[in-house]
């Protein structure tokens, strides 16, 4: 990667809001924020990121500014998991689901976020077979 692009992909990963979700259809803020400065994304593909970051993003690129993709998802408040202790069967899908390691625990016991590290990604949800995981929006 040259010097121009990867500093690029530096003000861009900084705009996006890390929450390494893939809605963008990227495994990562990095790895989206690297195929725009490269020509190969578009601004609009960050639902988290909401309008507010696709204009950013925009303004950064030096290209005219559109909503973000609705099809990609729904922009929402800052949010994070809480595991529901009582369901919890210590699976650990949660934990292998979580792309930023937010969630600890062990095989068989109860398992936690550790909210300052949760990004509100919601991967570990649809991951969990006994759906104790609930997203809580951060006051």
């Amino acid at each position: 990667m040259n010097d121009d692009i990867a500093t690029l992909t530096e003000r861009l990963d900084r705009i996006l809001p890390q929450t390494q979700c893939g809605q963008c259809g990227y495994p990562g803020c990095r790895p989206y924020a690297e195929a725009m400065a490269r020509g190969e994304a578009g601004i609009d593909h960050c639902p988290p990121g909401g309008d507010a970051g696709a204009r950013a993003l925009a303004k950064v690129l030096g290209v005219d500014a559109k909503p973000f993709d609705r099809a990609r998802g729904e922009h929402k408040p800052a949010q994070v998991a809480f595991v529901v202790e009582a369901d919890c069967i210590g699976c650990t899908k949660c934990i292998q689901a979580c792309p930023v390691d937010a969630i600890v625990g062990g095989a068989k016991l109860m398992h936690v976020v550790i909210e300052p590290l949760c990004t509100g990604c919601e991967l570990c949800v649809p991951a969990c077979p006994v759906d104790c995981i609930v997203m809580e929006a951060i006051a």
